[in-house]
């Protein structure tokens, strides 16, 4: 589902080629990773214009594609197959995304670069870092995140953070990229919770408003869950604006406070959800003028999902993703895009 989406951004853009400078590798088709890829497509057509009015960045040649992240350790743990958690996707959706033409190898870039613990300590409590680092999480806490704890999930981890970062400043200089994985929003400062370690676009925001490269971030989160651990980590920083559209009756079962949160009910259709979401983003785009957009398009809004409670289709899906693009694009807000949650 999530190479599906994936696959979106980047069909989005082939179906859109017929306007000047939309990268040609965003023609191509998928499943559950192609909904993954389908996002990605979507991502890729809205960066040109989008673009066009950073006159102070670089923009992307055209016909050289969006650029797209990649790690091997994003699917390195090995998981039993009963769990519920699906690690191998990530790079079901990379080697998809290539076998199908949806992009090319040119395109892809791999994070060489961890993040330092500087990095990871601007968010989160150095303790709480060291103990995951070197294997000292208690059980009942490793329980909470929902995975066995491992050097290769540590070396996974801090790959997930890298390319999130990667991708936030390819975005930067290109109007718009995509990470193959990412968007582990439930990590709190001193605790992981659901599948989440480090918090990523929480890394990712402090570091780049740390380096003076923006002074505002929208992190814009269409995950079915509520972004909470994003939104206490930012809860009293005026930089970075927090902004979740989420099922209410949903995991996590304490929310935080967002600096905009959307609670849907449960079962909630394509074109209510998709007049929600571009109402708050227009509004927010409009009234906080962010340098940036981390974007978390998580597809575990299918209908199909089996931890959602929401029933957007394929074509919904599909259409989020141009719309969020395509906004931003509007406004000349660079856009980075990560793959979500999606479980079916």
């Amino acid at each position: 589902m999530r190479f599906h989406i994936t696959r979106t951004i980047v069909k989005h853009f082939r179906s859109s080629a017929v306007v000047e400078g939309i990268p040609h590798f965003l023609q191509g088709e998928d499943h559950r990773a192609g909904r993954g890829a389908s996002r990605l497509a979507t991502l890729l057509h809205t960066t040109t214009n989008a673009h066009a009015k950073h006159q102070d960045r670089p923009c992307a040649p055209p016909g050289k594609g969006v650029p797209v992240v990649y790690h091997p350790a994003y699917s390195a743990p090995q998981l039993p197959a009963s769990h519920r958690f699906p690690m191998g996707v990530f790079k079901r959706i990379y080697e998809l995304l290539l076998q199908r033409g949806v992009i090319h190898s040119t395109q892809v870039h791999v994070p060489r670069a961890m993040p330092t613990l500087a990095m990871l300590e601007s968010v989160h409590c150095p303790k709480y870092i060291a103990n995951f680092l070197q294997g000292n999480m208690k059980e009942d806490a490793m329980r909470r995140i929902g995975l066995p704890w491992s050097e290769v999930l540590v070396e996974r981890t801090l790959a997930e953070v890298a390319g999130t970062l990667l991708t936030a400043e390819l975005a930067l200089l290109h109007g718009i990229a995509c990470n193959t994985a990412g968007g582990t929003h439930h990590a709190h400062r001193d605790l992981g919770s659901g599948f989440c370690i480090i918090n990523d676009l929480a890394v990712t925001a402090a570091t780049l408003l740390m380096r003076k490269e923006v002074s505002r971030v929208l992190i814009f989160d269409l995950d079915v869950h509520q972004g909470d651990g994003t939104a206490a980590i930012f809860e009293s920083d005026p930089r970075v604006f927090t902004l979740s559209v989420h099922c209410g009756d949903n995991f996590p079962a304490r929310k935080q406070r967002s600096d905009l949160d959307i609670a849907l009910p449960r079962g909630v259709q394509d074109e209510e959800y998709l007049r929600v979401a571009d109402n708050a983003l227009r509004s927010v785009l409009d009234s906080f003028r962010p340098d940036l957009v981390l974007y978390d398009a998580g597809v575990d809004t299918h209908v199909s999902d089996a931890l959602g409670f929401l029933e957007m289709t394929d074509g919904g899906i599909y259409k989020r993703e141009r719309q969020v693009l395509a906004t931003c694009a509007e406004k000349g807000v660079p856009v980075a895009g990560y793959v979500g949650g999606g479980y079916s």
